[in-house]
């Protein structure tokens, strides 16, 4: 078989779900950091003329993360790779897309150059967090959607005693995916009106649908803060909401997050591992981790055999 699939460090148990959904394992490579902290990338074995595929997130330590997979890059091209596919579950920098000052960089663009100086012929993600970054490539990018594995789990342990359920979208940009997501489940639709005061703070003001008596399930790309999350999740409950969930793709959960979410309405979190949860995240009662390894075993798969990716989502 002319496939091969790498991973960096940044998420590899996800990495082994996924080798382990393609009845693959993970291609030989050493990669480790010199005593200055400078990467060491080797490839242990031949990739001349294979189909590469390297899985990393660039989350937290971002930085370090991407330089990782750079350097990875670099190695498969200079190693005579036939092609190399970039794996990035969680896109970093994805929120830095636009100038929202004078002055201001668009870094999800910077992101994309550097990913196409290094080498890439493809890009293969999960839910970026804004869907026109796609045209900051010009190489094909594949964006896969949680909205199965999300959609699944809802319909098995959400729904229940034939409860009514509404989705809730926390601000309006959100709304497109919160209809594919009621559409899906045949549920209602909400919306929370909220005011950003500065970076990282929030303030829900008020819902737009009805609540009243539903089993509310807000949906969104990342969850970051979670200051957000929990005013929402506040504002539903305000509003006659039986019970608050969430279904979140990215789980940043970054500075006050995790004792944010402890001290919320919220019944439960649920996240894919498109970034790994360490630590205090990882023994937080009220998340729940699904995986989207199959998801991507899937997509590669499809790659390989020149078969459409987005028909995973018909």
């Amino acid at each position: 078989m002319d496939v091969k699939v790498f991973s960096g460090n940044s998420n590899l148990k996800l990495a082994e779900g996924i080798v382990n959904s393609l009845n693959m394992t993970l291609g030989k490579a050493y990669v480790k950091k010199f005593s200055d902290g400078e990467i060491n990338v080797e490839i242990n074995e031949s990739v001349r003329g294979k189909r590469v595929f390297v899985i990393q997130s660039t989350c937290e330590l971002a930085n370090e993360n991407i330089m990782e997979l750079l350097i990875m890059i670099d190695a498969f091209k200079r190693a005579s790779a036939h092609s190399i596919t970039a794996v990035i579950p969680y896109y970093g920098y994805a929120r830095q897309d636009r100038k929202v000052a004078p002055r201001a960089p668009i870094s999800a663009k910077l992101i994309a150059d550097l990913l196409q100086v290094a080498g890439i012929d493809r890009l293969l993600t999960v839910d970026l967090h804004a869907g026109q970054i796609q045209g900051f490539f010009d190489i094909p990018v594949d964006h896969l959607y949680s909205l199965p594995v999300m959609v699944n789990y809802i319909k098995n342990e959400i729904i229940n005693n034939n409860q009514e359920v509404v989705i809730v979208s926390p601000d309006a940009g959100g709304v497109e995916r919160a209809r594919a997501y009621a559409k899906k489940i045949n549920a209602g639709l909400a919306i929370i009106d909220k005011r950003r005061d500065k970076p990282n703070q929030s303030k829900a003001l008020h819902v737009i649908g009805e609540v009243k008596d539903k089993v509310a399930i807000i949906v969104d790309d990342i969850v970051d803060t979670a200051g957000t999350l929990c005013n929402s999740a506040d504002a539903l409950i305000e509003n006659g909401a039986k019970e608050v969930y969430a279904c979140i793709t990215h789980p940043v959960l970054s500075g006050p997050a995790i004792e944010r979410l402890n001290k919320s309405q919220l019944k439960k979190l649920i996240v894919t591992d498109t970034i790994p949860l360490k630590g205090e995240k990882s023994e937080c009662a009220k998340i729940k981790v699904l995986t989207v390894a199959s998801l991507l075993a899937e997509a590669i798969k499809r790659i390989y055999h020149d078969d459409s990716v987005s028909s995973l989502f018909d």
